[in-house]
């Protein structure tokens, strides 16, 4: 990425051999500044990193090659993929998160955020369905980038996926059962072994208004607007 500042983290290793970069993971530092962040980052003992960060004021910096596995994931998966961060790149958005007073993400860091994921894009073969939020791949444990992500936003940008029905009214009547929903988040690439986990992940990123975990009617609605048919 032009103008990107160089802060090399030593919290990597190779990736797979073959193995195509498939999916864009998108995280929330959830730390007190982004200095922290980036010194926790570039930590050899937290051993955890990521290939990017990108401050509130929209600063990006590199901190691991693209061709190179970070450790931004962790215990997660998507569509099948159980190891997530050999086929991702991790982006780390400035946000003090849940813990230390979660706020909305700045017009100036989404910017640099699109401008960032743009190019990335243009290097790898992402689909829109494989840019994803920590949540969406960890949803037991994790809950970032969260509610007040401007995913709408991102897809307007060419980035990501957002159904222009997504948030018509839902009828009172389900589209289809339960089981249905499950299977439909399923193709779309959440992991089940915890369905009230993913329900809620999905909502946290669908149906930011109501996080309940609960298969209700609108919820169902918005499954089957955005994973269509089939």
């Amino acid at each position: 990425m032009t103008g990107a500042i160089d802060l090399p983290s030593p919290n990597h290793g190779p990736r797979p051999p073959g193995t195509a970069v498939r999916l864009l993971v998108l995280h929330y530092t959830g730390m007190v500044s982004a200095a922290a962040a980036l010194a926790r980052l570039c930590d050899p003992a937290a051993a955890v990193s990521a290939h990017y960060l990108i401050d509130a004021a929209g600063t990006a910096y590199r901190l691991v090659p693209e061709d190179r596995r970070a450790w931004h994931a962790g215990v997660s998966s998507w569509q099948g993929e159980g190891d997530v961060n050999a086929a991702s790149i991790g982006i780390e958005l400035d946000n003090p998160g849940h813990e230390w007073g979660y706020r909305p993400f700045p017009e100036v860091q989404m910017l640099a955020l699109v401008a960032l994921a743009t190019g990335i894009l243009a290097r790898h073969p992402i689909p829109p369905a494989g840019v994803v939020g920590h949540s969406d791949v960890a949803p037991r444990r994790k809950v970032d980038p969260g509610e007040l992500f401007d995913w709408r936003g991102l897809a307007a940008a060419g980035i990501g996926i957002w159904p222009d029905d997504l948030d018509d009214p839902a009828p009172e009547a389900p589209p289809f059962p339960a089981a249905e929903g499950l299977r439909r988040l399923a193709r779309f690439g959440y992991a089940l072994d915890d369905a009230a986990a993913a329900v809620a992940a999905f909502q946290r990123r669908f149906r930011p208004a109501r996080i309940d975990g609960a298969l209700d009617a609108e919820t169902l609605w918005r499954i089957a607007r955005l994973v269509r048919g089939g």
